[in-house]
């Protein structure tokens, strides 16, 4: 419940990139981004299937979700070395293999739960920082063939996923936490034992297409450049991740050797970044769990899953969405559920995300852009006053239309571009305008779009509760325009409330709420209130505001102003809270 992203309270992949916390559209400080155009860097030709694909499942699954627990960090540490402090007992946690029987794991039904969710590429957890193998190893003896259930998962899925030309690839955790040696004197032994794992995994399962390394914050020991060596040389087509080579004071965008081929934002949509290939991973889990969290898990909804997909795709990165199956080996029916509406979407949609790039236009207010050949798609999630206004393209416009079909109007002129669509042609959750152009669409520099200035920028803030009084998540983080900052409140809190006074009596009729994913869920119930005659009125009252909402109401004039919150699972947090006049 703690608002920090570090590897002690956080239970993501080994830790969390430590100031980066963006909205589901991408959205960033300008500071982020660098200012200078230029045009989108090309794949790398190995990278080519990866990068045209978009969309990929992952799947954390082991012994753990015969517990519901979360994979690895809920382990208790047994190496000083090592950061995780889960609350369940090692000799505990280390012997839930004994009783652990999927028999309903069926390798070609996750195969297609995925070809139906649209997903191009598949990862499963061969290895999690726990030690456990999903397959039959010599290299150590805790592995699935020690089970109850026995078979190989990873050579049962490699196989189903090639019969249906599915692309496969293992997370492999080179940490072992469970291992004694790990991070001692005796590393040396370990680390054979971990390349012998490594081999096994890419010698043994035929074309394995991509491998996942994670990291932990901790020193990396790993013999990288022997180990990056091993790997290309049984599988020199391959396509790797950035977090072999991270450490201490590392950030999961960093990208430390060559070897490297994009790097991996983590429950957040990455910036917009069309020179360095990149990947985000997040879950499918309404409370942002890896492994499968029990039956009260929950799933999120397809609103918040379309703007993670086309967040991603509009910020030139790829979507690598979890599911964590159940101990009998079936993938939740809400969350496979899920995974099909993406995959009715795409197959209606796809054209607008599948081997695409991001931009020539960068995620701002009114969604986000991609673009292939001679087109431009827009993916419009919100209308200024009927109509789209974006800076202007060295390129001319000959046609414009509605994804599936409808109408648009576009206006283009030497001060740029205003696009209008019937609301009778808009998408509730997506409009999607396809602009055709004179020449090729990856011939563009992208552009930033620019926003309206929040009212509340910069203003005086107070809030009823500050996360451990640290300045660090004080109610100004709320109104100072990054989306890298936040206000948070202490654990256990319910209610809270922040207010802002905006220096004089202001006319406003809108605001935006941006929360960051791992806490998305927290906030149950709001109301926006100002303060007239001696009390606090409400002009705006909602609930679930999910990774941004833009409320809407009738003009009120004040200079006080708050976001109460008076429902909330746990210790509230949000990185921004603007008011923005009706000029708007």
């Amino acid at each position: 419940s703690e608002p920090d992203s570090s590897p002690m309270k956080n239970p993501l992949h080994g830790i969390a990139a430590a100031a980066v916390l963006a909205s589901s559209l991408g959205l960033t400080h300008a500071a982020e981004v660098s200012p200078a155009p230029s045009l989108p860097r090309p794949y790398a030709e190995h990278l080519r299937w990866w990068a045209e694909a978009r969309f990929g499942m992952f799947i954390h699954w082991g012994p753990v979700s015969l517990k519901g627990a979360e994979i690895s960090w809920s382990r208790a540490n047994t190496n000083p070395k090592c950061p995780n402090r889960g609350p369940m007992p090692a000799e505990v946690y280390d012997n839930l293999y004994k009783e652990f029987n999927p028999t309903n794991f069926n390798a070609a039904e996750w195969v297609d739960i995925a070809r139906r969710g649209g997903a191009k590429y598949l990862v499963l957890t061969a290895k999690h920082c726990d030690g456990f193998l999903l397959w039959h190893s010599r290299a150590s003896d805790y592995n699935i063939a020690a089970t109850p259930f026995k078979r190989d998962v990873c050579a049962e899925l490699a196989s189903a996923a090639r019969r249906e030309g599915m692309r496969i690839g293992w997370y492999f955790s080179p940490m072992d936490w469970r291992d004694p040696d790990f991070r001692t004197e005796r590393n040396p032994a370990f680390l054979a034992r971990m390349q012998s794992e490594v081999r096994e995994l890419l010698s043994g399962y035929g074309r394995i297409d991509l491998l996942w390394f994670d990291w932990d914050g901790r020193e990396p020991v790993y013999d990288q450049a022997a180990t990056y060596r091993l790997v290309r040389s049984l599988q020199p087509a391959i396509v790797i991740n950035n977090r072999l080579d991270l450490g201490p004071g590392g950030s999961n965008r960093q990208m430390l050797a060559p070897d490297a081929d994009y790097y991996t934002p983590e429950q957040e949509v990455g910036a917009y970044d069309d020179q360095r290939p990149w990947e985000s991973c997040m879950t499918l889990s309404s409370r942002n769990q890896w492994a499968w969290g029990g039956p009260s898990d929950g799933v999120k909804s397809l609103d918040e899953c379309l703007a993670m997909l086309m967040g991603c795709a509009g910020g030139d990165g790829n979507l690598l969405l979890n599911v964590g199956p159940m101990p009998d080996g079936r993938i939740p029916p809400d969350q496979a559920g899920r995974l099909k509406e993406i995959g009715a979407w795409l197959s209606e949609f796809g054209e607008s995300i599948y081997g695409t790039r991001g931009g020539p236009f960068k995620p701002g207010d009114y969604g986000v852009s991609t673009r292939k050949e001679n087109f431009i798609y827009l993916h419009i999630r919100e209308w200024d006053g009927g109509k789209v206004r974006l800076p202007r393209i060295p390129a001319g416009i000959l046609r414009a239309s509605v994804l599936p079909r409808g109408e648009a109007k576009v206006r283009q002129t030497a001060d740029g571009i205003e696009v209008l669509v019937a609301e009778a042609d808009r998408h509730p959750l997506d409009t999607i305008v396809k602009l055709e152009l004179d020449g090729p669409a990856c011939s563009l520099p992208a552009v930033a779009v620019p926003g309206g200035v929040p009212l509340t920028l910069g203003a005086k803030a107070a809030a009823s509760n500050i996360y451990k009084n640290e300045p660090n998540y004080g109610p100004g983080k709320a109104v100072d325009g990054s989306d890298t900052t936040r206000w948070a409140t202490d654990s256990g809190v319910k209610s809270a409330w922040l207010e802002v006074d905006l220096g004089k009596p202001v006319t406003f009729n809108s605001a935006v709420i941006k929360q960051a994913y791992p806490e998305l869920g927290r906030i149950r119930r709001f109301a926006i209130e100002y303060f007239a005659e001696g009390k606090w009125t409400p002009c705006y009252e909602g609930e679930k505001p999910g990774a941004r909402l833009r409320a809407r109401f009738a003009p009120v004039t004040a200079q006080r102003v708050r976001l109460n919150i008076t429902e909330a699972t746990d210790g509230p947090t949000l990185t921004e809270f603007s008011l923005f006049g009706p000029e708007r």
